[in-house]
C-alpha cells in the first residue's frame, strides 16, 4: 500500500485466521444510481485488486485515481468527499456508505470505478453495497492485513461534540456512539457494538441517512440534496417520520450515525484495533480524529504497532 503513513504495519499474527489475511472480491460487479447531493446519475463498478493495492477510486471520465484515505478528504458537509491531490476538479463525494460496507465486510483491496463526482446513494444505507459484495464473493489473499493498533487515548472535540480512540485488548474495533437531536422522534439515542462482519450486516448496514424537513429546501438552495427523496433518506418533521414505510428500527438514526463513522474511519487505510467512542460526532470530527491519530504516530510512533 504505497504512500501509507509509517504507523500502518502488516500484521502476521494469526495468519491462519481468515480475518488476518487481505481480502478482495472474486469478480467485478457494478450498479447505477443517483447521487443524493448532485442529483446526477452515476455508474459504479467494484473491481478486484492485488494485495497491497488498498481501496482506490478511479474517475473513469477523467482518467484519474484517488486513494480512499483520510488525508484526501476535502469536504465534510453532510457527506465525506475525497479529492485528487493536484487536480481539484477530480473528486468523489458521499463515499462513506460504500466505505462502511467495504470495511464492515473486511475488503482491503479494490478499485472502484465511477464515471461521475458522487457515489450513488441507492436506498440511503450500506445494505445495497453489502449485497453487491456478497454477490461478487470475497476472495482471501496470501498477504497479511495491514492493521493499526491504538496505543493510547486520542481525542478531538468541537463544543459538546467529541470523538476519541482508546486502546483495547480485543483484536478488532469496539464502537460506542450517542446522539442528541431536538426532534422528538430522534431525541437521545446511543448504541455500542463490537464491529464484525456479522454485527455490521445485522446492526448497521440497513440504517438509512436522514434529514430534517425544514432543512431540505435550504440544502437544495446550497446545491445539496438535489437527488434526495423519501426513497433514499428518512425525513423527519418534529415528532413524525414522513416516509410512508416508517423506520427500519426505532433507533435507526444512531445506527446510521455509527454506520457513517465506520465509513469515515475506514479512510485510515487499514484495519483499526482499539475502541472508538463518540458523542454527537459527524463526518468532520471523525476525519479530525484520524488526523489526530496519525499526528500522534508521526510525533511518537511507538504507541501504534502490531500486536504480538
Amino acid at each position: 500500500m504505497d504512500g501509507l503513513p509509517a504507523n500502518i504495519v502488516f500484521d502476521p499474527a494469526g495468519m491462519d485466521a481468515p480475518s488476518a489475511r487481505q481480502r478482495t472480491l472474486k469478480a467485478p460487479i457494478g450498479c447505477v444510481g443517483v447521487g443524493v447531493h448532485s442529483g446526477k446519475r452515476m455508474r459504479l463498478r467494484l473491481v478486484p485488486a492485488e494485495t497491497g493495492h488498498g481501496i482506490v477510486f478511479r474517475r473513469t471520465d477523467l482518467g484519474l485515481n484517488i486513494p480512499a484515505r483520510f488525508d484526501r478528504v476535502t469536504d465534510t458537509r453532510l457527506n465525506t468527499t475525497l479529492s485528487h491531490e493536484t487536480e481539484a476538479e477530480c473528486r468523489v463525494g458521499t463515499v462513506e456508505h460504500l466505505m462502511a460496507a467495504l470495511y464492515g465486510c473486511g475488503i482491503d483491496n479494490l478499485l472502484i470505478e465511477i464515471d461521475g463526482p458522487e457515489v450513488p446513494i441507492l436506498d440511503g444505507s450500506a445494505a445495497p453495497y453489502v449485497f453487491l459484495i456478497q454477490c461478487a464473493g470475497v476472495a482471501e489473499q496470501a498477504a497479511p492485513r495491514a492493521v493499526i493498533e491504538i496505543g493510547r487515548v486520542v481525542r478531538v472535540t468541537d463544543g459538546e461534540a467529541w470523538a476519541e480512540f482508546r486502546p483495547a485488548a480485543w483484536r478488532g474495533l469496539d464502537m460506542a456512539l450517542s446522539i442528541d437531536f431536538p426532534a422528538a422522534v430522534i431525541g437521545r439515542q446511543a448504541l455500542s457494538l463490537r464491529l464484525t462482519p456479522e454485527s455490521f450486516r445485522q446492526e448497521l448496514a440497513t440504517a438509512r441517512t436522514f434529514a430534517m424537513a425544514e432543512e431540505v429546501e435550504q440544502l437544495r438552495a446550497c446545491g445539496l440534496a438535489l437527488g434526495g427523496s423519501l426513497d433514499n433518506a428518512v425525513v423527519v418533521d418534529g415528532d413524525a417520520v414522513l416516509n410512508p414505510v416508517g423506520l427500519r428500527a426505532p433507533d435507526e438514526f444512531v445506527r446510521h450515525k455509527l454506520l457513517d463513522a465506520v465509513g469515515d474511519l475506514a479512510l485510515a487505510g487499514a484495519a483499526l484495533h482499539g475502541r472508538f467512542l463518540a458523542s454527537r460526532s459527524g463526518h468532520t470530527l471523525n476525519n479530525l480524529l484520524l488526523h489526530a491519530l496519525f499526528a500522534e504516530a508521526a510525533a511518537e510512533p511507538a504507541p501504534l504497532s502490531a500486536a504480538a
